[in-house]
């Protein structure tokens, strides 16, 4: 597993306004350009965490995922806004933030006009299940194709068990009926074959391996009922959980195709 480069923002460009929460094209000091996902938005440090854990995940079993890094945002970029939204944002945002590579072109995956192979469709989403990813439907995909290809993106509403820690362990044993609003559900018809290969590539050592990328302050909150060292147990059990049950996953995948 590569780690994970930390970059500086030096440029806020624009605000992407069809995003929820509000993210942002940047300039980093590598001189490479980022969609910045802030820690200040409505879902804070739990989605930068969700986005992080998918996007790896994502990687490991094959999948094409702009690189991910991390961006520390200063305090200057908030004093010199005049929007006092992204004011507010900028401000609630200084530290240590999410980017991902910006594919310049990249067009949103419209599953009338793009055709999926089997196998890819099949990848996302099994992964999507396991991971208890809500946001990958028709009405937004969350996928771009940039040359040819197809690219996975916002991975920030999985993993939603996290945004109640007093309750995350009831969700180690349930299913994801969630699955059959997939997009590329009908796409998906190589599940049982894609799910022994992720038995072979997610092992407990990888997911461990991806867990602890998680910046230690991600995962501070005065709100939550465990401490950072808790949490991380808590995502490799939950993981492994899904991975147990993944023939349950794609018996309900396929019933709902």
């Amino acid at each position: 597993m590569n780690a994970i480069r930390t970059v500086n923002v030096v440029q806020y460009i624009k605000p992407l306004r069809e995003g929820g929460s509000l993210p942002a094209i940047v300039k980093a000091d590598d001189e490479f350009l980022y969609v910045l996902k802030f820690r200040g938005a409505g879902q804070g440090k739990k989605a930068l965490i969700a986005e992080l854990l998918g996007g790896e995940l994502a990687r490991l079993v094959g999948l094409k995922v702009p690189e991910l890094v991390f961006m520390n945002l200063d305090d200057t970029f908030s004093k010199t806004e005049p929007d006092e939204e992204i004011q507010d944002l900028l401000k609630f945002s200084v530290g240590l933030n999410l980017g991902l590579h910006f594919l310049s072109g990249a067009i949103t995956y419209d599953p009338l006009a793009s055709k999926i192979d089997a196998k890819t469709a099949s990848k996302i989403v099994l992964l999507d299940s396991i991971i208890s990813n809500i946001d990958r439907t028709a009405k937004n995909t969350n996928l771009l194709d940039w040359k040819n290809e197809l690219w996975v993106i916002d991975n920030g509403a999985s993993f939603y068990f996290h945004h109640n820690w007093r309750t995350w362990d009831n969700h180690l044993t349930r299913t994801f009926p969630l699955i059959k609003d997939h997009v590329l559900l009908v796409e998906a018809t190589l599940l049982k074959e894609v799910s022994e290969e992720f038995k072979i590539l997610i092992t407990t050592d990888k997911i461990t391996e991806i867990i602890n990328l998680i910046p230690d302050d991600w995962l501070l909150s005065d709100s939550d009922t465990l401490t950072p060292s808790e949490m991380r147990t808590a995502y490799i059990a939950y993981i492994n959980a899904k991975l147990a049950m993944i023939d349950s996953l794609v018996k309900e995948a396929q019933d709902a195709r």
